[in-house]
């Protein structure tokens, strides 16, 4: 079997702003690059790198890449949700979220507000059913999450930092993103449905002030993850960071992931 381990962390106060556009997936294929995939699509390959939030154009194979697309404005009316106008646009609560970066959380909208909306299918009128965000199902905690997150704690102990704590409602959220890489067959840290791991944290209602993210896929058991991540340069960096102080872990037919905050 093979196994897959990525790391991926970053600090609030250090992020880059991207321009807020809506985007779609695109997964890389032989012979392209940032600037041919660009090219096909009409926009810039700066662009390009600020959606997806990389330091250079270099990208391979199989790869998942998000192409900006254009909008349209939407007035907001009475009775409207963030999720009731995604739903009624055929586009993601996710690509609502990224196109407008001045909601912070999915229920802030008024009447009279004006949002943009992915251009390819934006409705013209309010949605006319009204309906409710999703709740995410609560996780409780398993065996598997627990025996990881002590794992991580004896690491830390090793190293001489605090342990951190095991939070349910980061362990939901990392439930969550293991269901959708297996329900979607995919393995990346960012998701075609809630977008990058600090997008999906903020979505889910989590605040923090420095985050990160280990996943892993086809381990067996806790210990045989662990074994991985901590034999592997960026994910030990997460493992046995002091910017955190909370973590939360789920395993889902056979993906891993590791949630981290602050």
């Amino acid at each position: 079997m093979r196994f897959k381990i990525t790391s991926l962390c970053i600090s609030a106060f250090l992020m880059m702003g991207t321009a807020a556009y809506a985007s779609t997936p695109y997964t890389v294929k032989n012979g392209d690059s940032m600037y041919t995939i660009a090219q096909q699509h009409n926009i810039s390959s700066k662009l390009m790198l600020g959606m997806n939030r990389l330091p250079c154009p270099n990208i391979y194979p199989g790869q998942t890449v998000y192409i900006p697309s254009s909008s349209k404005h939407y007035t907001v009316k009475s009775g409207d949700t963030l999720y009731k106008i995604a739903s009624a646009s055929n586009v993601s609560l996710w690509a609502m979220q990224k196109i407008n970066p001045q909601l912070k959380q999915i229920n802030w909208v008024f009447p009279g507000q004006i949002l943009d909306v992915p251009v390819t299918a934006a409705a013209p009128n309010a949605p006319s059913a009204p309906k409710s965000a999703p709740a995410p199902a609560k996780y409780s905690v398993d065996s598997y999450a627990t025996q990881v997150s002590q794992l991580v704690n004896q690491e830390r102990q090793k190293a001489g930092l605090a342990p951190l704590t095991l939070d349910a409602e980061l362990s939901n959220v990392a439930m969550a993103k293991a269901k959708d890489m297996i329900q979607n067959n995919y393995f990346d840290h960012n998701s075609p449905k809630y977008g990058s791991p600090f997008d999906m944290m903020r979505s889910f209602g989590i605040d923090y002030t420095a985050a990160g993210e280990n996943i892993a896929k086809g381990q067996t058991s806790p210990q045989a993850v662990m074994a991985d991540w901590m034999n592997s340069p960026g994910h030990r960096q997460n493992i046995l960071s002091s910017n955190y102080d909370s973590i939360g872990v789920a395993y889902y037919q056979g993906a891993w992931v590791q949630l981290f905050k602050k």
